[in-house]
């Protein structure tokens, strides 16, 4: 790596919205920690070479605290300032709430809740102390939306909607921004392994991965406090659920993450 070069960090990046927003970093001339629990990684760090970028690959478990400091550590021992973060490790579990193990559950808050505040907390204090920054954080347009059949994953996208923007406010003024991308239904592995493939909105049309981090990409350069991305349809999903009661928005949700071979 070369110190002349900004330092971006990407959680999840060995696919799908993740690896694209590590591409765009990469052509933006930054160099790259990769961090992705999944043997894919490997393919996504010679992928990121074509962009001529640096990179430091990170297999780290983000269900535990020990793979949260694993990323912290392999940051610092670059010895150099990061410049960017985009927070975007998530997973789902599809499902009756009852009918689904706890583990499966837990796993859910530990990675999109737990790890994503772990990460934030050691990247905004060196930010701040430096006075100048950019971070990504992945929410969702169903952060705004109660989830039958998706509800653990559902509320752990509120969670970091609301950390999102309330981090944004806090940091006015500092040079440091923290911005929200909010996908809707994206063309990524997340439904098989949320063991939703079967539902109708994994069946239905989902947005292009690529557009979705170009959004997220150029929304937090800007410093904005969120965007939607990337289609009309998550848009409009994302104004109509601003809106509606959340008893009807329950219940539409429940037609739309229901699996077809859900027992009830």
């Amino acid at each position: 790596m070369t110190e002349t070069r900004p330092l971006a960090l990407v959680t999840g990046a060995s696919s799908g919205i993740g690896l694209e927003l590590a591409q765009l970093f990469g052509r933006d001339g930054y160099d790259l920690i990769l961090v992705a629990h999944s043997d894919a990684l490997d393919d996504a760090t010679r992928t990121l070479a074509a962009t001529g970028a640096a990179t430091i690959p990170v297999r780290a478990d983000l269900r535990t605290a020990a793979g949260v400091e694993e990323v912290c550590a392999a940051v610092t021992a670059t010895g150099r300032p990061l410049a960017a973060a985009a927070l975007n490790a998530g997973t789902g579990q599809g499902g009756l709430f009852v009918d689904t193990g706890l583990d499966d559950q837990l796993e859910v808050v530990d990675v999109n809740v737990r790890s994503t505040v772990h990460l934030a907390k050691y990247v905004l204090d060196g930010m701040t102390e430096r006075g100048a920054g950019r971070v990504l954080i992945t929410s969702s347009v169903v952060s705004e939306i109660p989830g039958p059949y998706q509800v653990v994953y559902n509320a752990s996208k509120s969670f970091l909607q609301s950390f999102s923007e309330g981090l944004h406010e806090e940091l006015r003024g500092t040079g440091v921004t923290v911005t929200a991308l909010m996908p809707g239904a994206t063309d990524t592995p997340f439904f098989r392994k949320a063991e939703m493939a079967d539902a109708p909105i994994a069946r239905g049309p989902k947005d292009d991965p690529a557009k979705v981090a170009r959004k997220g990409y150029e929304a937090m350069r800007a410093g904005k406090r969120k965007v939607v991305a990337s289609s009309p349809m998550s848009k409009t999903m994302a104004v109509t659920a601003a809106v509606m009661p959340d008893s009807v928005k329950a219940f539409l949700h429940r037609f739309m993450a229901k699996p077809a071979s859900a027992p009830r």
